[in-house]
């Protein structure tokens, strides 16, 4: 009985990483106010109905690929937060989170989606996992901050949030204009801006 119970919830599960994966991929090219629960069901080739078996709606399908995009956004934080070197870590942060931010377009496009008031339960989610990224990304800075020795000219919590800023912007700017970016380079240029005049 156990294991036709578990078999049943196997199924439900991959039913649902099948739909939020090809949501992914709708979102990615079309937007979240660009594709319909219709668009989904459509590409999936099942009924609108069998979606909402499975969530309560677009809302919720879309939370959930913002959820993955920025599970996969930390993951490549976490991996650069573990080169020993700090130089090295900072600009490992800077360039991962940049080649993930072209290959990503739901992070582009999650930054500039103009939402109506009645979709705050959206734009709040978007705050909160930014927000959780932003943290990821300030213990970073502080351990550089510490090895140059700058912790009373410094705040990391407003450095991460402007190296956070700095970088989304670089992102929606070349994708806006389809340019190609070197991210070895920009993240030289992005640490020098940022840390060469504290320690001046």
């Amino acid at each position: 009985m156990n294991a036709t119970v578990n078999k049943s919830k196997d199924i439900v599960q991959d039913t649902k990483k099948y739909i939020v994966n090809t949501a992914r991929e709708l979102f990615s090219e079309f937007t979240y106010l660009g594709v319909s629960m219709d668009d989904i069901a459509k590409k999936l080739n099942i009924a609108k109905a069998s979606i909402y078996y499975h969530f309560t709606g677009k809302v919720e399908i879309y939370e959930k690929v913002l959820d993955e995009v920025f599970d996969d956004l930390k993951l490549v934080i976490i991996n650069a937060s573990r080169e020993v070197e700090i130089d090295k870590r900072m600009h490992k942060l800077i360039k991962n989170y940049l080649d993930f931010g072209f290959r990503e377009k739901n992070l582009i496009k999650s930054m500039v989606i103009k939402l109506s008031p009645a979709d705050a339960q959206i734009t709040n989610h978007i705050a909160g996992l930014r927000n959780q990224i932003s943290n990821l990304i300030q213990p970073i800075i502080e351990d550089f901050i510490k090895s140059k020795d700058l912790e009373n000219r410094a705040d990391s919590h407003l450095l991460a949030s402007m190296l956070t800023s700095m970088m989304d912007g670089l992102l929606l700017d070349y994708s806006f204009l389809n340019k190609k970016m070197n991210p070895e380079k920009v993240a030289n240029q992005i640490v020098v801006i940022l840390f060469s005049n504290l320690a001046n």
